[in-house]
């Protein structure tokens, strides 16, 4: 089956881009990014800068709350074919407009890629492409629940994923 990726959630304040690889199956059916309850990519969020509170259930005020933290998410992926949510059943996969996306917010510091298949993606169409020489690109590790030996607890993620938030600090760029 194609699947589609949703329009970017961004505005002009955004100094890091979050970029997954594609909706899963539950983000799909709600149209929302990382819409599945047990993805960890909210609760990190929240733990980066929410000074504790959980994130909110209403799914706009949660992007009001990122885009305010100036964050952005999109997925690297425009269209592919997959089965299921797994990234390894991706095929077919036609990448999105991230060079279109950058001249249109050029305030952008920061590629922070949820996993390595969102960073090896990447790397695959545009790896050498002189527009991201201003872009620190950060391989973060999923927020996927499924654990892996480093990574076993939303702790262990909000540890890894503060390495974004020196660039959301407004350097007036």
């Amino acid at each position: 089956m194609r699947i589609h990726s949703f329009p970017p959630v961004i505005d002009e304040r955004a100094r890091v881009l979050i970029l997954g690889t594609a909706p899963s199956v539950k983000s799909l059916e709600h149209h929302q990014f990382y819409a599945h309850p047990r993805n960890y990519l909210w609760s990190v969020v929240y733990g980066l800068f929410g000074d504790g509170q959980p994130p909110d259930p209403d799914y706009n005020k949660r992007l009001h709350f990122l885009k305010d933290h100036r964050l952005a998410l999109w997925d690297v992926i425009e269209s592919c074919e997959r089965e299921g949510s797994l990234d390894m059943n991706i095929r077919n996969l036609k990448p999105n407009n991230l060079p279109g996306l950058l001249e249109r917010y050029p305030g952008l510091r920061c590629f922070a890629f949820n996993g390595s298949k969102a960073h090896e993606t990447f790397m695959r169409h545009y790896h050498g492409n002189p527009v991201f020489d201003t872009i620190t690109v950060l391989k973060l590790p999923s927020t996927s629940p499924i654990p892996t030996p480093a990574m076993r607890s939303l702790e262990d993620r909000i540890g890894a994923w503060r390495a974004i938030v020196p660039y959301t600090v407004d350097t007036n760029r």
